[in-house]
């Protein structure tokens, strides 16, 4: 499915699954504690790879990601929290070492902006992510809608995304957001899902 709008971490060896899984259900006790950043540097590339990556169905390599930061980084946001603090001998809260970062990557959206054939310029959303543990508190609606601010900024006249058909949550959040369905692709994606755009 297309969709169409108009207008206004931890680095570590485990898998990506694992790094994401390890945040606790409960989550942040208050929104307050979601800080939402614009993309700022490498050490927060793995995070934004490890939380995409668990559930995104298309395997992206590095080089994707640095396709998109690098050359838009104004219109890659996070959303972080807070590692839990160290005490003295170097361990945190959760037992786990003090050798990582002092904010986590609960949230992403990562985007990109050209002119497009018909003359307009085009805002792209390429990937949007929420941890699993910490959904239905409007981090994803408010990650658009940043990324949506700066493409309207940098001169956009509209913004496009994809998403599977099957992707229920998604469609629901871009529909709540002004974008409507465009156009319907056949087995767009690798695991022969259809995408609405």
């Amino acid at each position: 499915v297309v969709v169409k709008m108009e207008g206004d971490v931890c680095t570590t060896n485990a898998a990506p699954e694992a790094r994401v899984a390890a945040l606790d259900p409960a989550g942040p006790a208050t929104d307050c504690e979601i800080r939402y950043l614009q993309y700022c540097g490498e050490h927060q590339l793995q995070g934004i790879m490890d939380l995409i990556s668990v559930d995104l169905s298309e395997p992206y390599s590095i080089f994707t990601y640095r396709y998109f930061i690098n050359q838009w980084p104004t219109l890659c946001f996070v959303a972080v929290i807070d590692n839990p603090v160290c005490d003295s001998s170097g361990t945190s809260a959760d037992g786990s070492s003090a050798d990582r970062p002092a904010e986590r990557v609960v949230g992403t959206i990562v985007c990109k902006q050209d002119r497009h054939r018909n003359g307009a310029m085009r805002g792209y959303i390429a990937m949007l992510a929420v941890h699993h543990a910490i959904r239905k508190r409007g981090m994803g609606s408010k990650l658009v809608q940043l990324a949506v601010r700066a493409m309207q900024a940098g001169g956009c006249d509209e913004a496009v995304l994809e998403t599977e058909v099957t992707n229920i949550g998604a469609l629901r959040l871009y529909e709540g957001l002004g974008f409507v369905r465009d156009k319907r692709l056949h087995k767009y994606y690798l695991n022969g899902n259809e995408r609405s755009a």
